[in-house]
């Protein structure tokens, strides 16, 4: 117990000290920033369309029947998962923004509804069943899906996920499971308004303020005594990203890049 105390005041300690440092500002004007994927190109959503632009070149989605994109998962820019609740579908799109693959849900013999659907690899994807209030992997090849969770109260304000673990945020807690339908840790997030994660990383977005929140390291959860603030620039945000060690936030008018960077020892 001592040395898990000792563990805590550590991370702690090292967090607080933990500043993002300013590195450039880029003028974007969108409705929505998505992210900056590994090769450096840029995700954003004007007018209904998914614009990417960068080294690869510039290219463009839109399906305006769909409605407006409700969320855009890039942790794979070889397979982006492109979500429309109003539709409840999910596109496929490959690197050059050309569709892949479209499931409907509302086709599925065994219809449900959804309200987020990310990329959980080996043709799977993370979605949380908005009629059974439980998270659930969805394999779009044979169309089958299982069950990762129990039932659980709240509406789903934010979902981020890697290859390995969901993060879900409701009203009160940010949950974590695993691809093997354990639920790691529930975490207490009272007013949080959205989650991102790197690196098995997790950081919430409360009140224009961002903070650490838990830590994902060998199959356990690490979730800090408190949520940890991180020293950020004033800036307004709007729309954030991580990638690496790089946090991307958009205030509307200009995307500011910083380094979250480890402090010295």
């Amino acid at each position: 117990m001592k040395a898990l105390y000792l563990f805590f005041i550590f991370f702690n300690t090292v967090l607080i000290a933990q500043q993002a440092e300013y590195v450039s500002k880029t003028p974007l004007s969108a409705n929505t920033f998505v992210g900056v994927d590994s090769y450096d190109n840029m995700y954003f959503i004007t007018n209904m369309e998914l614009h990417k632009t960068g080294v690869d070149g510039d290219f463009m989605f839109n399906d305006l029947q769909l409605g407006p994109p409700t969320s855009v998962d890039i942790i794979n820019p070889l397979n982006i998962v492109l979500f429309y609740e109003n539709t409840n579908t999910v596109v496929l799109l490959d690197n050059r923004l050309n569709e892949i693959e479209r499931i409907n849900f509302n086709n599925l013999p065994d219809f449900f509804n959804i309200n987020n659907a990310t990329n959980a690899g080996n043709n799977r994807l993370w979605v949380f069943n908005v009629d059974t209030q439980q998270l659930e992997l969805f394999n779009y090849r044979t169309l089958k899906n299982s069950l990762v969770s129990q039932p659980f109260p709240g509406n789903l304000i934010s979902q981020t996920s890697n290859f390995n673990y969901c993060y879900l945020l409701t009203d009160n807690k940010l949950r974590v499971f695993n691809i093997y339908g354990s639920l790691l840790s529930e975490i207490e997030a009272k007013g949080f308004k959205k989650v991102i994660q790197q690196d098995e990383k997790v950081l919430g977005l409360k009140n224009n303020t961002l903070y650490y929140l838990a830590e994902i390291s060998e199959g356990s959860a690490k979730k800090y005594p408190e949520a940890v603030k991180i020293s950020t620039p004033e800036i307004t945000i709007k729309d954030l990203h991580l990638t690496q060690e790089f946090l991307y936030i958009y205030d509307g008018k200009n995307i500011h890049t910083l380094k979250l960077k480890q402090p010295k020892k």
